[in-house]
């Protein structure tokens, strides 16, 4: 008789493999996992700065070293006879920062600028919001009209826009006077109607791009969302203020942070349209402020020292509302 043919894997090699591809414990499977090499990690963590590379270098020269230069002149006695070669550069420290905190003018420039700012951001989103929302409600021709008329507000120079709003609102020529019947009245003599006819020409040549960003925002908010809102009964204001706000957060942080930066250190058009800062200054703002003191001045120390507390002042802001949104688990 012949002997039963043994089952598949029953020998000693058979067990042996058996037994070897079963991992009794974590150390037999520790010792066969593969191991990631080190030197691979390394070329993948330096691969993003490599590609990242060229544009710091562009940055540092753009930004850092302008930066810089700007805070290094603020602790120097810089005046038009230092840079002439007159008289020997003289290190003051912060006595550039001790006479410009010392300065009432200065205290009152700051407030008008903040007071002027929050005016210009609030307005600007309020306006472009609203007309991102009225993109989505009209048909192709009039959303087509109105995105070029914006975008040829946008694209217009500052001083151009400035110049044209100036006309508008001139006192013996512009029509505006004519349809209200103002007569002769002069927007720029006041102090509050010349920085209203500012903050309008600013509104005017920065909501577009508020408009367009949201409005971009809204169209990728899944239709489905809308539609059940809709069903419910909600408003247009309580479709904004309850679906669409929330979930274009991100988007309206960065446009009320780039709002925020433009409109604190506005130039052109306060220096245009109130003839360098208004009547005895009262329309200024921090940077024409900045300007008179350095090249008004040719106190370039303190004009310097100007530009390092505006700077100071926006990354707070900046810094602070971001650290808000991250209280509140959003994510940028």
């Amino acid at each position: 008789m012949t002997a039963p043919a043994r089952p598949e894997g029953a020998g000693r090699l058979g067990v042996r493999a058996d037994r070897g591809s079963r991992p009794r414990g974590g150390s037999r499977t520790s010792n066969t996992a593969p191991r990631p090499h080190r030197y691979r990690g390394s070329r993948q963590g330096k691969a993003p700065w490599l590609y990242l590379a060229p544009a710091l270098v562009v940055l540092g020269g753009l930004l850092v070293y302008p930066i810089y230069q700007l805070g290094l002149i603020s602790f120097f006695q810089y005046t038009q006879a230092q840079v002439s070669g007159g008289e020997p550069t003289t290190f003051k420290g912060f006595g550039n920062y001790t006479e410009l905190f010392s300065d009432s003018q200065f205290w009152q420039v700051l407030v008008a600028t903040v007071v002027f700012a929050a005016a210009c951001v609030v307005s600007t989103l309020a306006v472009g919001c609203a007309l991102a929302v009225l993109l989505t409600r009209i048909r192709a021709v009039p959303r087509l009209a109105l995105m070029l008329a914006a975008l040829g507000a946008w694209a217009t120079p500052a001083i151009t826009g400035s110049t044209v709003w100036l006309f508008l609102f001139d006192p013996d020529f512009g029509p505006v006077n004519r349809v209200l019947g103002l007569g002769d009245h002069s927007w720029t003599y006041g102090r509050y109607s010349a920085f209203f006819l500012v903050l309008l020409e600013v509104v005017w040549c920065s909501f577009p791009f508020v408009m367009v960003t949201v409005y971009a925002g809204i169209r990728a908010v899944p239709g489905e969302v809308l539609e059940a809102a809709a069903l419910d009964g909600a408003s247009q204001w309580r479709v904004w203020r309850s679906v669409l706000a929330p979930m274009l957060r991100p988007i309206l942080t960065v446009v009320t942070i780039q709002s925020v930066i433009w409109d604190f250190k506005v130039f052109t058009q306060i220096y245009v349209m109130t003839n360098g800062g208004g009547i005895a200054g009262q329309n200024l703002v921090l940077n024409v402020y900045a300007y008179q003191q350095a090249f008004g001045s040719s106190q370039y120390g303190l004009g310097s020292a100007i530009g390092v507390v505006m700077l100071l002042i926006l990354l707070a802001v900046t810094l602070v509302y971001l650290r808000l949104l991250r209280r509140q688990g959003e994510e940028l």
